[in-house]
């Protein structure tokens, strides 16, 4: 291990929405705001703060101005809009370190609402921008199409089989079983996973995430500040991002060069490597991005991620290296990256019950997408 830094930022407070109760009322209509509101109140009375304690206030896919009026911040010293895209969630956290670091603010409040199954949405077929007619008439109306074209030049590349990703999806369905607000509580089998239908070839059904309402938000603050709030301080250690921008989703090299990046300046600012890592929580709208994400990341060799995930003893939770430890966007919500940093904080605190990772000091998040961002959180 190498000297660890610290960037005197601490996430104190982190709420979400019971999925599977959401998720089981399958005729309910509900509001996004709605959904936002109920994650905040769940992450002050987490930490014991009160909402006149925030100052400052970052949305995502539920605009501010319409967020801070059902909230009553009538006057905070920062707000933002974030889009309502899954990389957001680490963008969002990396904004609020930057503004308490800076001063713009001293309590930062992150706040997401998704009513994606009410509203119906299908992530895909969408008017998606100027490209959006010349995508369509190859068949990329969705990202997940993007993500199938990448994941079929990975297996072409690196000779993984037509069952490589089954022990991600088996592993996501394991740790939702621990999980009491996941959506998914039945087992899943080698057998189901492998005779599912295709959505977009070579990927199955279990490969891509849920569309479910919820809402997420945690609070960031400083060190100081934290030490005097209930729970054990979860710092950000470190963060880091780097775009990887074309007109499209797909990436050419399954942005292992902007991970590479990323990773090499996280490593270097938290002073920690992989090896220091105790639990990982890694994006995953679709799961050939966990590939992606472990190889760019450095922790599995380039080409290699496939066996990786497959030895056993390796990603399980009692293994050397527990990943997605709440089932994550296949298993328990697709919360785009937001509830991913909750679990993160609950594994440090230790609050995570049967699913919880022995000795859990360091986790790490990582999104390999257009825009790659990676914190490591330390418990302190």
């Amino acid at each position: 291990m190498m000297a660890a830094k610290t960037t005197g930022v601490a996430i104190v407070g982190v709420g979400q929405t019971d999925y599977r109760a959401l998720y089981a009322d399958r005729e309910a209509i509900r509001d996004e705001f709605s959904l936002g509101a109920d994650a905040l109140e769940l992450a002050l009375a987490d930490c014991g703060l009160a909402k006149d304690d925030l100052d400052g206030l970052l949305c995502s896919r539920v605009p501010y101005a319409r967020m801070a009026d059902i909230l009553g911040m009538r006057h905070p010293r920062f707000i933002h809009d974030l889009e309502g895209s899954g990389r957001m969630s680490g963008v969002a956290l990396q904004e609020a370190v930057a503004l308490v670091s800076s001063g713009l603010a001293e309590t930062v409040a992150c706040v997401y609402g998704n009513n994606g199954r009410s509203a119906k949405m299908k992530y895909g077929g969408e008017d998606n921008g100027p490209t959006a007619a010349y995508e369509t008439m190859y068949g990329m109306t969705s990202p997940g199409a993007h993500s199938a074209m990448m994941y079929r030049r990975y297996r072409d590349l690196y000779g993984a089989p037509d069952d490589a990703l089954t022990p991600i999806a088996l592993n996501n369905r394991r740790n939702a079983l621990r999980n009491p607000v996941a959506v998914f509580e039945q087992e899943l089998t080698y057998e189901q996973y492998m005779s599912s239908r295709y959505i977009a070839e070579p990927l199955r059904l279990f490969d891509y995430c849920l569309i479910n309402d919820g809402g997420v938000a945690f609070i960031v603050t400083s060190i100081e500040r934290a030490r005097s709030l209930p729970h054990r301080p979860v710092e950000v250690a470190a963060t880091a991002g780097l775009g990887d921008l074309t007109n499209y989703y797909a990436s050419d090299d399954f942005f292992f060069l902007a991970c590479q990046e990323v990773a090499s300046r996280l490593y270097r600012e938290a002073g920690l490597g992989p090896s220091d890592v105790d639990c990982i929580q890694v994006y995953d709208n679709f799961l050939p991005t966990v590939l992606f994400t472990l190889e760019g990341f450095g922790h599995a060799p380039r080409g290699e991620a496939w066996q990786w995930v497959r030895e056993p003893g390796r990603i399980e939770l009692e293994g050397s290296m527990p990943m997605n430890t709440s089932g994550s966007h296949t298993s328990e919500s697709y919360m785009q990256g937001w509830a991913l940093h909750v679990e993160a904080v609950r594994q440090i605190r230790g609050e995570c019950g049967e699913r919880q990772v022995a000795s859990c000091d360091v986790v790490q998040y990582m999104c390999a997408s257009p825009i790659v961002t990676a914190h490591l959180l330390v418990g302190r």
